[in-house]
């Protein structure tokens, strides 16, 4: 019942150790493009543990009290490795400081409390299509912002791993798209899509003095910052489903989403996103439907069906042709 989150505990314990590689101009790690790559496919891992947080938290804890003590928990985690180079650039602390609340807001308010009230009242399999919309956000406005430049082949693939994962979330049976209907909940999943791709689109728009870990432990401060009045309204509107139980189902809860797709996660986007772009990162949520089968099975006992591999099939020559560099005079994205 454990392997699943230990096994991507022990990543992040190794995300963090290698940030400190990156620190040294003699083992750029972190910015190398290979690793870059490899963390298209870790990053969702380590998302996948918050679909299973959002199923069991459900009549446990309440949303904004569990978004408060994940990112609580993850920044302080993240600020023991942090605090030197904070500390050492404190003069630059409060430069644009409203970036961080911008930030908090976005990956730490909606997409974290938004995403736990609309799981609620809607399916999962909406909750994935609406998501899955979102990195064909990142990369249109990746090339109309952004400038970031998508050739024939990089569009190719992000259409490839769409179909796939189109082809998963319906199971196979492409007649079910027609019969899906929107609740109340898709709203809050439509607010948390845009959102992520704002939050990725911003992470690359603003310049910071700071590295990808200090730079999440200050968003987190903007976003813990948003949610403690937020989370106190809740428990005080008498609103169903707004009281937490506390024991050690909601310790457990806290503790698997703080470490795991909230430090680990967050973190490791956002040295994919500085390495290979806000498009090339976006599609790591392609691959969450098969990790969240994969999560289900080791941990829930789930079975994994034929759709599933077909999708991954689809899915993963996608993945490739995405990521690969476009050619080109001037088109590297990986030398900055």
């Amino acid at each position: 019942m454990l392997i699943w989150p230990t096994l991507q505990f022990q990543f992040l314990l190794r995300t963090i150790a290698s940030h400190f590689a990156v620190i040294s101009p003699n083992m750029p790690f972190l910015t190398d493009r290979r690793w870059a790559v490899a963390l298209i496919f870790i990053t969702p891992a380590l998302w996948s543990v918050n679909y299973l947080v959002g199923r069991m938290a459900s009549g446990v804890i309440a949303p904004h009290m569990l978004a408060l003590l994940r990112w609580s928990l993850a920044g302080l985690v993240l600020l023991v490795f942090a605090w030197p180079e904070l500390l050492a650039k404190r003069s630059s602390l409060f430069k644009n400081p409203w970036h961080y609340l911008v930030f908090g807001a976005l990956g730490m308010w909606i997409c974290g409390a938004w995403v736990y009230i609309g799981a609620r009242s809607t399916s999962a399999t909406n909750i994935a299509l609406i998501y899955a919309l979102s990195p064909v956000f990142i990369a249109l406005l990746s090339r109309a912002w952004l400038r970031e430049r998508l050739g024939l082949q990089q569009w190719l693939g992000i259409a490839l791993a769409f179909a796939g994962l189109v082809h998963v979330v319906i199971k196979g049976q492409w007649s079910a798209l027609a019969q899906v209907s929107l609740v109340a909940g898709d709203l809050w999943i439509m607010g948390a899509t845009v959102s992520w791709t704002l939050y990725s689109i911003f992470l690359e728009r603003w310049p910071t003095d700071f590295s990808p870990i200090s730079r999440l432990v200050l968003i987190i401060t903007g976003g813990v910052l948003l949610l403690l009045p937020l989370t106190a309204m809740e428990a005080m509107s008498g609103l169903p489903m707004t009281q937490t139980l506390w024991g050690w189902q909601t310790l457990a809860l806290v503790v698997a989403a703080g470490l795991i797709p909230g430090a680990g996660a967050y973190l490791a986007y956002a040295t994919l996103q500085n390495a290979l772009g806000p498009a090339r990162a976006g599609l790591t949520l392609y691959l969450g439907p098969l990790y969240a089968a994969a999560a289900a099975f080791l941990v829930l006992g789930e079975p994994i069906e034929g759709y599933h591999a077909l999708g991954a099939a689809v899915i993963l020559p996608g993945i490739y042709l995405a990521s690969r560099a476009v050619s080109g005079p001037g088109a590297n994205r990986f030398e900055r």
